[in-house]
């Protein structure tokens, strides 16, 4: 049984982007305009990037008691993609949502991605409140310095400090 709102956002996300996948290499196949497909496979592999570094990040500078997840961070993390985005992994669900849509082109991956998209944002929402919550006023304060998923915003504002 699911715990919260959270927990069920984030499953039916994982399902949208699992039929999207299954969709773009198994149905509609890969576009044949090299463009777009260039395109998708240099955010997907941005996208990899956003998912996997966070691992070793919060790992390291997140202060996780010995046998604990990665996600069981004790410190606030803001170096790093942290310093970037407040949620990397979160972008990486967006970016390899994204990604599919530009390499299969077809409007049902692109509508399941939209959907997948909007519910990756509800529950940036849902981890901002549970931050608070956990960090409280230096998370408030780390939230007006870096956006939540937009790393470019993030990139500008970090050369600007």
């Amino acid at each position: 049984m699911m715990k919260n709102k959270k927990e069920r956002l984030i499953i039916w996300a994982s399902i949208f982007i699992v039929a999207q996948y299954i969709l773009t290499f198994f149905i509609f196949h890969l576009t044949n305009r090299i463009l777009w497909q260039a395109l998708g496979w240099v955010i997907w592999l941005l996208s990899l990037y956003f998912g996997f570094a966070p691992i070793f990040i919060l790992k390291k500078w997140g202060k996780v008691k010995q046998g604990q997840s990665y996600v069981h961070t004790t410190q606030l993390v803001k170096t790093h993609l942290y310093g970037i985005v407040r949620h990397p992994q979160y972008l990486a669900g967006i970016l390899f949502s994204l990604s599919l849509m530009l390499l299969s082109l077809h409007w049902i991956v692109f509508i399941i991605g939209l959907i997948a998209s909007s519910l990756i944002f509800m529950d940036i929402q849902a981890a901002d409140q549970q931050a608070i919550e956990k960090f409280g006023e230096p998370y408030q304060e780390y939230m007006k310095t870096v956006p939540q998923v937009n790393f470019i915003a993030g990139i500008t504002r970090k050369f600007r400090r």
